[in-house]
């Protein structure tokens, strides 16, 4: 009986090793939707704050490690302008938003998954107003790319993304200076992979 029973563990070991080395090679569905929100942190200029961005990505697997998608986000952050080497940091920002082609890379095809990725596309910057002399700068698109890493846990994301946009310069008016404003980004990020998951 005790013979019986150490066979019957050996057997039932060895049948959940195979199991679980099945799920881990096992593919991915390769159409998935990334939703993910956080924070936006701003790259230089002086008196610039923090906000939030939100994001929606559809991907698709072309390859068991490799996702093309298309990211579509809005963030949310305070511009610090400069002019004439003056600084201003009462100033507001609307939601600057961005349509990139985005490509991801990931290490492993277990529940485990470290990436990066790269991307690149249009970004909309945003407009900014100064409140003590009710300047406005305009809006305008420029290219711009991400660069980015991060890991997925089953349908868990988090990622931090290096966004490069170049800066926008308001023109010269006989009635105000010109003003600079810097558009790249960090964003740090948490969301869920809606589908994807195992075949």
């Amino acid at each position: 009986m005790k013979k019986f029973l150490i066979i019957s563990a050996i057997f039932a070991m060895a049948f959940s090793t195979k199991t679980n080395a099945q799920d881990e090679d096992a593919a991915f569905k390769p159409f998935k939707v990334d939703v993910s929100g956080g924070y936006a942190l701003p790259i230089g200029g002086s008196g610039s704050k923090g906000g939030f961005l939100f994001a929606i990505e559809p991907k698709y697997a072309v390859m068991p490690q490799l996702s093309l998608g298309l990211r579509v986000e809005a963030a949310i952050t305070i511009s610090g302008i400069q002019s004439n080497g003056d600084v201003y940091s009462n100033a507001s920002a609307k939601a600057a938003s961005s349509y990139l082609a985005t490509g991801d890379y990931y290490f492993s095809n277990n529940d485990f998954r470290p990436f990066i990725g790269a991307g690149a596309g249009i970004y909309q910057t945003a407009g900014v107003s100064l409140a003590d002399d009710n300047t406005n700068t305009a809006t305008g698109s420029k290219f711009g790319g991400i660069i980015r890493g991060g890991f997925e846990y089953k349908h868990g994301r988090f990622g931090v993304e290096y966004n490069l946009v170049g800066k926008t310069v308001s023109p010269k008016t006989t009635t105000s200076e010109s003003y600079e404003i810097k558009n790249a980004y960090i964003g740090i990020k948490f969301g869920v992979c809606i589908g994807g998951g195992r075949l």
